[in-house]
């Protein structure tokens, strides 16, 4: 019941709301007549054409009178002396030459083939002295023997006596490093066998 005497009551009141608002709507369309402002004048910029010169200020340079410069006389010719040909003959300048025999070479006595000669050292490094046996005051030696190739490299070494086993190490390792003539047999580098040599061991004083 509330509800329908809500609904009766707001009908009216709403319409009489739309109908004021409709009449207004109307005056503020109809107003007055909006006239826009009228242009400005233009505004025209103008480029002239023409460039203004402009003078460069110039200095005028002028150049001292040159003195003429005398070049140097040339050097004086010196005449080569020539030397003239001997008249002489060369017997008579240095002697006459001796006579030599020509050798023979067509005998058996005339041998061209490279002596025989047993291998020999060409680089012998000495050995280090080993760090123990140096703190313990210890002396004396090592005997080696090795073999040598035909390109003059030492192999096959090994220690046959050694006051003690502290250098043997050291005594191999010092006779890898020695370099030798290889040994000459007919004229062909060959094996030397069986080297033998002794290191000694002593402590500088």
């Amino acid at each position: 019941m509330a509800t329908l005497i809500r609904i009766l009551i707001g009908i009216p009141i709403a319409a009489i709301v739309t109908f004021f608002l409709f009449v207004l709507m109307n005056i503020l369309i109809s107003g007055g007549d909006f006239t826009p402002e009228e242009a400005g004048e233009d505004v025209r910029i103008s480029i002239s054409d023409e460039v203004e010169e402009i003078e460069a200020q110039r200095r005028e340079a002028q150049l001292d009178q040159v003195e003429d410069v005398v070049p140097p006389p040339p050097p004086p010719q010196i005449e080569r002396e020539r030397a003239d040909q001997p008249t002489e003959g060369m017997e008579t300048a240095v002697g006459a030459l001796p006579d030599f025999e020509a050798p023979d070479l067509g005998g058996d006595q005339v041998s061209f083939d490279v002596s025989d000669r047993d291998a020999q050292p060409l680089v012998r490094i000495p050995p280090q002295y080993p760090p123990r046996a140096a703190e313990r005051g210890t002396e004396g030696f090592c005997d080696m023997t090795f073999d040598v190739t035909p390109d003059g490299t030492p192999t096959n070494i090994q220690a046959v006596n050694c006051s003690s086993s502290m250098f043997e190490r050291t005594s191999a390792r010092a006779i890898e490093r020695w370099r030798y003539e290889p040994k000459i047999e007919g004229g062909n580098a060959v094996w030397r066998r069986g080297v033998q040599t002794r290191i000694d061991y002593q402590l500088e004083g």
